[in-house]
């Protein structure tokens, strides 16, 4: 099974979450490392005033080499992946391709390592995960039962 790990940069649980994935024998596509060789994008890299762009700016920038080179990375990769994992905290991006997931009948899991803020429309989703043991029984058992 592929996933796409769904999270932010800030998030502190991310590189332990790629890790302990891949030790469980999944494929997992890293959005920090891609595998095109690119550096992970950020927004600073497009313009260091990212921050105080306009709305009509920021759609502009949607338009920038590296944010196109970047989309194309990830959207490639949610393409190709059988699965998301949601790792909270994260921001709008995260749940938008966890979204994109469940939308396209994926299964999606949300680990909460941590206390965070509840959402009701996390019922859209495979199952809520509180240990990175608990994501990979869930995701071992959905490997087991698809056909």
């Amino acid at each position: 099974m592929t996933l796409y790990i769904a999270s932010s940069w800030r998030n502190t649980y991310y590189p332990e979450v790629v890790n302990h994935l891949r030790k469980a024998g999944f494929d997992v596509y890293d959005f920090r490392n891609p595998p095109s060789g690119d550096p992970g994008f950020k927004w600073h890299l497009v313009g260091e005033d990212w921050l105080q762009w306009s709305p009509a700016e920021y759609r502009e920038k949607l338009h920038h080499p590296l944010a196109e080179r970047q989309f194309q990375n990830d959207i490639e990769a949610l393409r190709r992946c059988d699965a998301c994992v949601l790792v909270l905290p994260c921001g709008r991006s995260a749940h938008t391709e966890a979204g994109w997931f469940a939308g396209a009948g994926k299964p999606v899991v949300a680990y909460l390592p941590e206390k965070v803020e509840p959402e009701l429309m996390y019922k859209l989703f495979t199952a809520v995960c509180c240990s990175l043991d608990e994501v990979v029984q869930t995701l071992t058992e959905k490997t087991s039962t698809t056909p």
